[in-house]
């Protein structure tokens, strides 16, 4: 047999499966392929300028700390980061972020901490835990795709709590806790993906006064607060209402998204049981990893590198914000961030974001429709998130104004 006919059976066989799909089982009705890695499939395509993905910019990677920092991990550590470790996370790393998140009024032992594999998993094991079919989350109009995808296979109901620029509306929180059952509240409440909108001060009082009285916990999922580049920190959920909080962050945006470093707080009975989910997960985080990002924080080199990320940042921000001014007409809306990764635009009703988006790209510029951040179906069509870090600012000048002709001429 010729060696063509013999790769042409094999190929033959690899695209033929007997497998029935009533083998699956049914949570799988529930999952879809992320919207958001499918459209940066096609955003990643030479010559279009990408404003659709939540990358980190390559050049704020602390690229020139990393051989002294992985030097100074295995000189510290030893064999030991190349070892299985504790399901809970590397015991140095855990007291290093014990550390961390004191500056940000999260005060809590090592022991409270659990080091995850990215944040990302984290939102996984609180589904896994939490979540009976049927049972009802309450979440920001819009919020997060990631946390859509990691809560879907555990068939919640979604309450969608009403929000404006500033976001939730502590009333309809009350409203919803008032009426329902809720298992849990999931916000962002800084520089929120996909809004890049902040809580304020007052508000934030007032969603973890309600959280207390209805004894209702609260996800406060925070990626992106060491990312301001003007004004203020303000006091996070947890420091307002710890009993009620679990506070989840990652290293994602401040050291490298590739390392998979997420870590979060819970209270005790909710920690036992994330711990024992991530045991049938992954047994535990990388234990290298783990040992570079403690030395990374411990020896103050996030310190140092920060400023620099914020520097990066910052005129790119400003540099979409003003390029929007100077193109986009009377009708349309967009958030004005004081730090974070994303921009939301809202367009007159009769503009479709998805439809769009072909030919968007077609011309080189790419976003991602804003409709994939909501959970009640039809909504927001007319509105698109625009991500600034990974883009230079003349390269954000000109996706701006491809956009805007686009956008004004489908109008």
């Amino acid at each position: 047999m010729a060696l063509s006919e013999i790769e042409t059976g094999r190929h033959r066989r690899a695209n033929r499966s007997s497998v029935s799909p009533d083998i699956l089982a049914t949570r799988t009705k529930r999952m879809s392929a992320s919207a958001i890695r499918e459209i940066l499939k096609v955003a990643s395509q030479p010559g279009v300028i990408s404003l659709a993905g939540g990358l980190p910019a390559p050049e704020s990677f602390p690229v020139k700390f990393m051989p002294e920092v992985f030097a100074g991990a295995l000189e510290k550590y030893g064999s030991s980061v190349f070892q299985y470790g504790p399901t809970e996370g590397f015991p140095p790393l855990r007291e290093t972020i014990a550390t961390y998140l004191s500056d940000r009024g999260v005060i809590a032992t090592s022991d409270q901490v659990i080091i995850t594999t990215g944040s990302q998993q984290t939102l996984d094991a609180i589904g896994k835990v939490l979540i009976s079919p049927g049972d009802k989350i309450a979440v920001e109009t819009p919020t997060y795709l990631g946390a859509i995808s990691a809560f879907n296979p555990y068939e919640p109901c979604y309450i969608a709590l009403e929000s404006d620029d500033d976001g939730v509306i502590p009333e309809s929180l009350e409203e919803v806790l008032s009426e329902h059952t809720v298992k849990f509240v999931y916000l962002i409440p800084n520089f929120q993906n996909p809004s890049g909108r902040t809580i304020p001060s007052e508000r934030r009082t007032a969603i973890a006064a309600t959280a207390m009285k209805h004894n209702v916990i609260v996800i406060e999922d925070d990626p992106y607060r060491s990312l301001r580049y003007e004004g203020y920190h303000l006091p996070t959920l947890w420091s307002l209402a710890p009993d009620n909080v679990i506070y989840a962050g990652t290293l994602s945006k401040v050291l490298s998204p590739g390392m998979r470093i997420g870590f979060c707080v819970a209270p005790s009975l909710i920690r036992q049981w994330m711990v024992l989910a991530k045991q049938g997960i992954d047994l535990h985080t990388s234990s290298l990893d783990q040992a570079v990002a403690s030395e990374y924080i411990s020896e103050g080199y996030l310190k140092r590198h920060l400023p620099s990320i914020v520097d990066l940042y910052r005129p790119r921000l400003k540099a979409m914000l003003t390029a929007l001014e100077n193109n986009l007409p009377e009708g349309f809306s967009w958030s004005r961030p004081e730090g974070g990764m994303f921009l939301w635009l809202t367009g007159p009703d009769e503009l479709d974001t998805e439809k769009l988006y072909p030919e968007a790209v077609k011309n080189k510029v790419a976003y991602v429709p804003g409709r994939y951040f909501f959970t009640c179906p039809g909504v927001g069509n007319n509105t698109m998130r625009l991500n600034f870090s990974n883009v230079d600012e003349e390269s954000i000048a000109r996706g701006i104004e491809l956009l805007a002709s686009l956008m004004v001429e489908e109008r």
